[in-house]
């Protein structure tokens, strides 16, 4: 075996027990990452430098192919509705045959931590079998110095091998593909899918175990704060799709990150190191910081159609998939945080992207009801974030992220709540899905007025606004807004038929308390009264 690039030389992966491999590239730099590539035809070189790779039939997560091993320590606070169980006899096989399949193979290693408040960092070794993943990773999680190299011992393991297929009865799982976590282990196996964004939710569904047991809320949100004062920080929930990335790349706010964050005693921080861009649609007028890093030297260009000769990006084409992404370093977006760290959140905003067409483009809620917005996680699937879904699908997924929740819902949902009672955090709802009629009929919500209503609550031009009580769900609602139709503020008058939205509204209500019934006897009477009407 040779090996390349530092690494702790008490760490390294024989000391793991992987032995008989091939060359083993520890924590190369974004140039060799490249180089590595296209060398070995994984990807291609794009304008600006840019890598440009396909990941063939997986361009999602594969979510009913990801397993928690059913270990005594984690027996009774694993959600186990949610999380599909492995036994450690099969996990165990699992290992063994992915370390037979990596003999002889080259690897790439990268040692990162997840986390940039060093009290809650987590230290992640992420093993792979091609170079753009280890480029990938390198982008999306947090990078060491060369003295932190030499003495990094990692907490957990990823291992990530593409080409290796699951055996279905020998492993007990799903299909050939298969995402497994260990928490006595320490260790997470990846194998049968090339999407590279199985490597970053596997450490984010890491962290959503490990830090809520501390007592630190692990948050499917982005991040930003008003330009040199960390203190008004604003966090951003909402699945993909919804508006994260977008809306909290404000130029006139400082952006922490754009997807996973935490919030401690000490305040919020942005667990990775980069941003993971959907890029369906991009412009350069829309969002011109996102854009820009399309031609940026060692920015990770996903299942996108290019012109085979001039290497153009067609961010309209979406054949290959709608979930098109780019991913590169945090640094690339001008007004990034150095640090990485806010204070404690001023304002939680939810977004939600209602295909029905019900919900208003912001409301204001209680804490009582936003724990149980919280907890409802309404949304839309956007078409192609995971495998089949090629249309907008009403759905409700926990906490903004139901896929990435190893314990179950409540747990979450009290911590977010105690936070925002002892920080006195303002909760909005926000809508970026349909207007004026459901999905196929309407119109999606205006971006302007999106961001319009958005800079208005977090200036807090809507603390004195008049406001209007939902008769449907029971928030407050804003009459009128600077710079935005008033129309758009009362869903209901956008349609061509006000009783046809009436019928949708008590619809939307109706699936909000069938869902809701899971969690009637796990919370507190005030948000329980929420749910009962």
């Amino acid at each position: 075996m040779t090996q390349t690039g530092y690494v702790n030389p008490s760490k390294r992966l024989e000391d793991q027990g992987l032995e008989g491999l091939g060359a083993v590239h520890y924590n190369l730099l974004e140039p060799a990452l490249m180089e590595a590539a296209i060398r070995r035809g994984e990807g291609k070189l794009g304008l600006g430098g840019t890598l440009l790779v396909t990941t063939g039939k997986h361009t999602g997560r594969s979510p009913k192919d990801k397993y928690v091993v059913r270990t005594p320590s984690v027996e009774d606070t694993i959600w186990w509705e949610n999380n599909a169980p492995m036994t450690p006899e099969a996990f165990d096989r699992l290992y063994d045959d992915m370390a037979a399949h990596m003999k002889g193979r080259d690897l790439f290693v990268q040692d990162l931590f997840a986390g940039a408040d060093p009290a809650h960092r987590l230290d992640v070794r992420v093993v792979t079998e091609l170079a753009w993943h280890g480029l990938f990773i390198r982008h999306l999680l947090r990078r060491p110095d060369r003295e932190g190299l030499a003495t990094f011992e990692p907490d957990f393991t990823i291992i990530n091998c593409p080409s290796f297929k699951a055996d279905t009865a020998r492993h007990e799982c799903r299909s050939e593909t298969v995402i497994a976590l260990n928490f006595d282990r320490k260790i997470i196996l990846i194998g049968g899918t090339e999407y590279a964004g199985e490597n970053k939710k596997s450490v984010f569904t890491l962290l959503n175990y490990l830090l809520a047991g501390k007592g630190v809320m692990p948050m499917h949100c982005s991040a930003n704060h008003a330009p040199g004062n960390p203190i008004d920080t604003a966090v951003f929930f909402g699945l993909s799709g919804t508006g994260k990335t977008t809306l909290s790349a404000d130029p006139n706010r400082v952006l922490i990150g754009d997807d996973e964050h935490g919030w401690s005693d000490r305040g919020t921080f942005n667990f990775e190191g980069g941003c993971y861009a959907k890029t369906i649609n991009l412009s350069a007028e829309a969002e011109p910081e996102i854009y820009a890093t399309t031609r940026k030297f060692g920015t990770v260009i996903e299942n996108m159609v290019r012109d085979p000769e001039t290497l153009e990006l067609d961010f309209d084409a979406d054949h290959l998939t709608p979930n098109m992404r780019c991913a590169y370093p945090l640094d690339y977006i001008s007004n990034a945080s150095e640090t990485a760290l806010g204070g404690h959140p001023k304002h939680v905003i939810m977004l939600t992207c209602d295909a029905f067409g019900v919900l208003p483009p912001i409301a204001r809620l209680t804490p009582a009801q936003a724990e149980y917005h919280f907890l409802s996680g309404f949304t839309s699937k956007v078409a192609g974030t995971e495998r089949g879904v090629t249309e907008p699908q009403p759905t409700f997924s926990t906490c903004f992220g139901a896929p990435f929740m190893p314990r179950r819902p409540e747990v979450y949902g009290e911590l977010l709540r105690a936070k925002i009672a002892r920080h006195g955090t303002t909760c909005w709802l926000v809508n970026t899905g349909w207007t004026g009629g459901a999905y196929g009929e309407g119109r999606r919500m205006p971006i302007k007025a999106t961001r319009a209503l958005l800079s208005a609550a977090l200036e807090g031009r809507l603390s004195d606004a008049e406001l209007r009580k939902d008769p449907n769900f029971g928030f407050e609602v804003p009459v009128s807004v600077e710079g935005v139709d008033d129309a758009l503020l009362d869903p209901r008058s956008t349609w061509s038929d006000p009783a046809a939205y009436d019928r949708q509204a008590q619809k939307l209500v109706q699936m909000f308390s069938e869902n809701f019934a899971q969690y009637e006897s796990h919370i507190d009477e005030d948000v329980r009264a929420i749910a009962l009407g």
